[in-house]
């Protein structure tokens, strides 16, 4: 099995509640098909989400504003360039390994929590990505992500 080194994990953030304001924490457990522990109930499809670190830092640029990466409600921050070349492959991040399914694409809340945030998440797969979590375990801050190839 080859890997690509794509990137370091800087933060993960849960939410206990939908609505929930996130709470960053240093290590997350992931179940398969499931999501990660403390986080609230989601979809097998939808079990892990991550955004990129400069696509954040890019759209918080243009915007003029200075708002926390987990306002993007997304579970972890990876330092690289992008995640768009994630979909359709697997990710290792820590012990945990994720299928990444799709873009996570940015909804009415975005604005709800900064005008104009959904808009300028929308280019270039800067809301990130999610996927299925199909090996379980844990992953910390400071783990590394690899693409997988099989």
């Amino acid at each position: 099995m080859n890997t690509d080194l794509v990137g370091k994990v800087l933060s993960i953030a849960v939410r206990p509640d939908k609505r929930a304001t996130l709470k960053e924490i240093p290590v997350a457990n992931a179940v398969a098909d499931g999501g990660i522990d403390g986080d609230h109930a989601v979809a097998p499809t939808r079990g892990i989400t991550f955004i990129s670190a400069k696509q954040w830092n890019d759209t918080l640029g243009e915007l003029g504003a200075d708002l926390p990466w987990h306002t993007r409600r997304a579970n972890v921050l990876i330092d690289a360039p992008s995640l768009g070349h994630w979909i359709g492959k697997t990710i290792r991040v820590g012990e945990v390994e994720v299928e990444i399914l799709d873009e996570t694409r940015p909804c009415q809340l975005m604005d709800q929590l900064h005008n104009g945030l959904r808009a300028a998440l929308k280019p270039d797969c800067r809301g990130g990505v999610l996927g299925r979590v199909s090996k379980s375990g844990s992953f910390r801050v400071g783990d590394t992500a690899e693409v997988i190839t099989k």
